[in-house]
């Protein structure tokens, strides 16, 4: 029998290929790439057409030794890692590292893991696409020349240990530029006006003015009108409106339900994903395509039949509108549709039930509607009020899924039903209400919001999306965070029994969660990159780079050419960057003067990051700084605010011959009493605690640490018995052993604590030797 190696590029892909393999196969994996460029060198030779330098990581040395191995071995490998650029890279590599004979070496790809996909691919083997290589080449040494030669520029001219990349660059400027919207954001009040009205049965219809009105007094006004007016049905309009569903999941759009219906973060969603893949569940997780096959298409319509029913089914053929989308041939969908759930953890069977609902509903028939609009006249006015009831006749699609919108997403308002109404009706007027409403700012970054933007730019692709949205996170140019809004009044006028009422009420406004907000270090890195690189942040030029990726990808474009034209244009920038000089640090903004020492206060990025300084490096006496508190920003921070920073530390006095101050750290204020530092309590303010304050936090700290201590040794200072939330425990050499419940801890000796450890080794040697059994 043939003996046959598969390499795939995961230990979990590799078990769910073997499944369906008979004898002769044997599977391995190659754990991802098994070389790259070198890690902390250049790497890329640009005088020879910018020839990559690749090595194999130490790390991957044995791996490397194995598979060369098995390969010599071997009548016929099988490279079958993942069918997109990434994948086929992998593919190249391991062609080269394992010095693989072309004679005796297929490519096989496939995007869902099924018995029927692995051996149709075996069936059709291909030879390594060299134009895909080139492009995942191209993008690897593209984003190495703009990361290697941009940090140097950051480091020199705003803090040390910054990086720069193409892609995220642009995406922080996305977030930092949605932040300056909104602070420049200046909310206008207006009034909307709400009448409810019943008919002669009693039954209350709910509508709303045609228009808004910019003053109370304008809306007083209307109020006052309409005490003796008649209200009566003008118009009435019924039609059948029809709603279709989405198409099925890209990686895009699974990012973004995933966030808005289950709360995952992208990256989460990404591995929940390949998990899913891996284990032969769902197709490839990294595709730009609607497109279902035709097994897709016919297994849907089979669930629907069997679920639902024949007026269920309308089978609907996705086009993918992407220009050159570049990674798998069909949309993320279940790789059986007849099973509904999966064995799995809970978020795994969570995004499974995402998935398949959303693929269901894309092959079955519209939700059908009638929509009712009454237009409603007002005797002596030209102005109506306008009812909508909205019935739905047939839930078709909804029946099994309904789309999530992000919050920047304007939608129709759900609609209601109305009761039978005649033109020429008259109606009495329950009620009118005019509230004051607000415009309101444009909302932060979500990062489902984000990936949306960044996929309508034509930024990033499938692969990007989740790595770039964790890079801009890790590097600290953006925080993921909650707003907790302000309080604002609003004022509601209402015509009830021809009498006007006023009130005021309030609401919370601009609370947000889990949103994309940039630091101080993210808007002055922008800012320096927007001014002394504008191509790298240009929208344009992003979405253009990743075009050519595309042209390379078919064959189109050399990608030495791509790498020549972007660097002609790239290294003098640097060049001229790095060489040129400025009177202020980068980002460095003037406050003003302080008062006491009359020297200029001025806020910039430090080495640790945001800082208040006080004075200049040119004065006779050291600057003086202050950390910036994470509630306050560079570019909004006062004068007044900057001073403040600088009261703390306080001297408060002496207790028992030790100075105590009041301080303030990363942690927030804290009482300091020799080595001893003490959280201050957060309803205390620092600026106002006394010395008997002080003193009280003092010793309770100190009672705190003597009721945890319950036996010391002088024998052995390293040994003691302490009180823990669980219970008394012995600590020893900076490791921490349970006390068996059957013994009084006050009552061991020394000997008996050394015993008490042995036997909690011993137990912990037996659990470890049970765990892997259980492996095995």
């Amino acid at each position: 029998m043939q003996n046959n190696l598969v390499i795939v590029e995961s230990p979990a892909k590799a078990k769910t290929i073997e499944k369906f393999l008979g004898e002769g196969y044997k599977v391995l994996s190659s754990y991802g790439h098994i070389r790259d460029l070198k890690q902390k060198a250049f790497s890329i030779d640009i005088k020879d057409h910018f020839a990559p330098i690749y090595e194999v990581p130490e790390d991957k040395k044995k791996l490397v030794t194995e598979l060369k191995k098995e390969a010599k071995k071997a009548d016929m490998v099988w490279l079958a890692s993942d069918e997109d650029r990434e994948g086929e890279a992998i593919s190249w590599h391991l062609f080269e590292v394992l010095e693989l004979d072309p004679a005796k070496t297929k490519r096989i790809v496939f995007h869902e893991i099924t018995k029927t996909a692995i051996l149709k691919a075996i069936e059709h083997p291909r030879d390594i696409n060299v134009d895909l290589v080139n492009a995942q080449q191209a993008r690897r040494v593209l984003d190495r020349i703009v990361g290697f030669e941009l940090s140097p520029v950051l480091w020199k001219k705003i803090k040390p240990s910054l990086s720069a990349g193409r892609v995220q660059s642009v995406a922080v400027r996305l977030i930092v530029e949605r932040e300056r919207d909104i602070h420049a954001f200046v909310s206008e009040a207006s009034y909307k006006v709400t009448a409810i009205f019943t008919d002669d049965k009693g039954s209350e219809i709910k509508a709303d003015l045609g228009k808004r009105f910019k003053t109370k007094e304008e809306a007083k006004a209307f109020l006052e009108s309409c005490k003796n007016a008649g209200f009566k049905i003008e118009d009435i309009t019924t039609r059948p409106m029809k709603k279709s569903p989405a198409a099925p999941f890209t990686t895009s759009t699974l990012q973004q339900e995933a966030a808005r219906k289950l709360g995952y973060t992208v990256a989460q969603t990404m591995m929940l994903a390949q998990r899913l893949y891996e284990s032969g569940l769902i197709t490839y997780m990294r595709t730009d395509s609607v497109n279902l096959s035709d097994l897709a298409l016919s297994t849907s319509r089979d669930t629907i039949l069997s679920l639902m029913g024949e007026k269920y089914v309308h089978t609907r053929h996705f086009t993918t509108k992407t220009k050159g989308a570049q990674e798998a041939h069909e949309a993320i969908r279940p790789t059986y549709m007849s099973n509904e759930t999966i064995d799995g953890t809970s978020q795994e069977k969570r995004l499974y039930d995402l998935i398949w609902k959303r693929t269901l509903a894309s092959q079955m028939a519209d939700a059908e509607l009638e929509k009712t609009t009454a237009t409603i006249s007002i005797s002596g006015h030209t102005d109506k009020f306008i009812a909508v009831g909205e019935v739905v006749t047939f839930d078709g699609f909804l029946r099994v899924y309904k789309e999530s919108f992000d919050d920047d997403v304007e939608q129709e308002d759900e609609g209601h039903l109305l009761p039978a109404l005649e033109v020429g009706q008259v109606l009495d007027c329950k009620e009118i209400v005019a509230m004051e409403r607000f415009t309101q700012a444009p909302p932060r970054y979500t990062e489902a919001s984000l990936v949306r933007k960044l996929e309508e730019l034509g930024i990033g692709r499938p692969s990007t999306y989740a790595p770039t949205i964790s890079t801009i996170q890790q590097r600290g140019y953006v925080e993921k965070g909650n707003r907790e809004g302000v309080e604002r009044n609003y004022e509601i006028l209402q015509l009830k029994g021809n009498k006007i009422t006023e009130s005021t009420k309030t609401e919370l406004t601009g609370s947000e969660k889990a949103k994309l907000i940039p630091t101080d270090v993210g808007m002055v890195v922008n800012d320096f990159l927007k001014e002394y690189f504008p191509q790298i942040m240009d929208y344009n030029f992003t979405a253009s780079v990743e075009k050519q990726f595309d042209e390379i990808a078919e064959g189109d474009k050399k990608w030495t050419d791509v790498m020549e034209h972007f660097y002609e244009g790239f290294h003098p920038l640097v060049e001229d960057t790095m060489a040129a000089k400025s009177e202020h640090k980068v980002g460095e903004r003037m406050l003003g003067v302080d008062p006491v020492s009359g020297k200029p206060v001025s806020v910039k990025i430090g080495r640790y990051g945001p800082v208040v300084q006080i004075g200049t490096a040119d004065d006779e006496e050291k600057p003086r700084f202050a950390q910036l508190k994470k509630e306050y920003s560079l570019e909004t921070i006062t004068l007044e605010e900057a001073l403040d920073l600088f009261k703390l530390p306080r001297t408060l006095g002496e207790l028992d011959g030790v100075v105590v101050t009041v301080g303030t750290g990363r942690f927030g204020p804290y009482v300091r009493y020799n080595n001893t530092f003490v959280s201050i309590h957060k309803d205390m303010d620092p600026m106002s605690v006394t010395l008997e304050d002080a003193e009280t936090l003092i010793r309770e700290k100190q009672d705190a640490a003597a009721k945890k201590v319950i036996k010391t040794f002088d024998a052995d200072p390293d040994m003691q018995i302490l009180n823990g939330r669980y219970g008394p425990y012995i600590s020893y050499q900076k490791k921490n052993y349970k006390i068996p419940d059957s013994v009084e801890a006050a009552d061991l000796t020394l000997d008996a604590c050394f015993k008490v450890i042995e036997l909690q080794k011993e137990k912990a040697e037996v659990r470890k030797v049970r765990g892997g059994v259980k492996k095995k």
